[in-house]
């Protein structure tokens, strides 16, 4: 006999199966993370080529994400594409405010609609229900931009997402959480391709070394890592933080630090005051750049 908690997660994921149905036809904002992963599955179980899966790709997509994103559509057999995004010709974006995510999803949601205008289809993205915790921008965008939720709406938590995702056989299920990589930039800097190329080479460098949760915070010429428990115990040895430290500077940054609180998945929330500069500012604050 089923559990309370069983037949609760099993109502839900059958209403999300019957919202897509009872839409036909999807264009699924993919990332290649855990929830729009999810949403892409379930949505071509049930639509098969009335699901489609957009890849929004620029600056701000670490590289190895988009690779992920393209291996996972593979192994799904959905229909896949990757648009290019257009974040980066809005200065409103580009300024880094505490709204950049707000202009970041408008954007989405532009390069969403000719895919959802070409396919006769509703645009849709993978929020869930521990999205509603915070103060989240993107999430007023996108419904004022016309993308539905179909996680949100049917109830499913990350913890539901994640289940169904391992039920499911996804490879993702356990992956770590991701953000664009602008969410490395203290809020009020000015976002450049070439701080965020920096980033990306600086992170891919630390996976390289086995870092599996890892972030590169940038404040100017001083690198912030922020990494996970184990990341924080393999720092203890001094030859691993000596290559720590080389790939960092090899990638553009000339000094390197380690947050001994480890990664927040608040991103710059609530961490170090940051002036115009990017660096320490005792009076300033961050706003709420996630990731």
């Amino acid at each position: 006999m089923q559990s309370s908690t069983e037949r609760s997660f099993a109502d839900k994921e059958r209403h999300l199966r019957g919202l897509l149905r009872s839409w036909g036809r999807v264009v699924v904002a993919f990332s290649g993370g855990i929830d729009s992963a999810v949403l892409l599955a379930v949505a071509h179980e049930e639509l098969g080529e009335g699901a489609l899966g957009v890849l929004a790709a620029g600056p701000s997509v670490p590289r190895h994400d988009l690779e992920d994103a393209r291996a996972l559509a593979r192994r799904l057999g959905a229909r896949f594409e990757i648009a290019e995004a257009h974040e980066q010709e809005d200065e409103r974006y580009l300024a880094n405010g505490p709204d950049r995510c707000y202009w970041c999803r408008a954007a989405l949601v532009e390069t969403l609609r000719p895919f959802a205008e070409r396919e006769g289809a509703r645009m849709v993205y993978g929020a869930v229900v521990d999205d509603l915790g915070d103060e989240r921008p993107g999430m007023r965008a996108a419904e004022e931009g016309g993308i539905a939720a179909p996680l949100l709406e049917a109830g499913l938590t990350k913890a539901d997402v994640r289940a169904l995702a391992r039920r499911m056989g996804l490879p993702v299920w356990d992956k770590p959480a991701s953000a664009c990589l602008s969410s490395r930039i203290p809020t009020g800097v000015r976002i450049t391709p070439e701080r965020l190329a920096r980033v990306d080479r600086a992170e891919a460098g630390l996976r390289a070394l086995g870092f599996a949760l890892v972030r590169v915070r940038d404040h100017g010429d001083l690198a912030r890592i922020e990494c996970d428990a184990d990341g924080l115990a393999r720092l203890a040895d001094a030859a691993m933080r000596a290559q720590v430290a080389d790939a960092v500077r090899a990638a553009g940054f000339r000094r390197v630090s380690v947050d001994l609180e480890g990664y927040r998945p608040a991103g710059l929330a609530a961490r170090l005051p940051t002036g115009a500069s990017g660096m320490p500012d005792p009076a300033g604050g961050n706003g709420p750049n996630r990731g």
